[in-house]
């Protein structure tokens, strides 16, 4: 059975995507990532889809789906890459594909996860400090 590597980036889950996606691959992929982002506690997800050139409803669904339950296990998720073609498509579908965040490259992409990381963290620190001044 094929299967789409994840790799481990610190706190963030990064996917290549290199091949055309069918169906039974694209569900394994996303079981698999959620199961990633909940086994390492991952905070990101990188998905890059430069090497993709055709997007059909059913795969626009599984991004959408991914970033939708990463979301729930409190990771965010990123799509890089997209060619122009795929953006096209997407919209002519009428997949806004909600909680997907996108960014013109890698590069981009994970400085926009960072960035993302940074600001939940000073969230929490703004709240453990209005706590601290609550309860005094």
């Amino acid at each position: 059975m094929d299967k789409i590597p994840i790799l481990r980036l610190g706190n963030f889950l990064l996917v290549t995507i290199q091949v055309d996606l069918y169906d039974r691959l694209a569900l394994n992929l996303e079981a698999d990532l959620v199961q990633m982002v909940n086994k390492t506690n991952a905070k990101g997800v990188l998905i890059d889809i430069s090497a993709v050139t055709i997007v059909d409803s059913f795969m626009g669904r599984i991004i959408g789906n991914i970033a939708s339950m990463s979301k729930i296990l409190d990771a965010e998720t990123v799509v890089v890459g997209m060619q122009p073609a795929v953006a096209i498509t997407l919209i002519e579908l009428g997949l806004p594909l909600k909680g997907v965040h996108t960014a013109l490259d890698m590069e981009r992409g994970m400085s926009l996860l960072k960035s993302m990381i940074d600001i939940d963290e000073e969230d929490i620190d703004q709240e453990s400090t209005d706590d601290d001044i609550i309860t005094q």
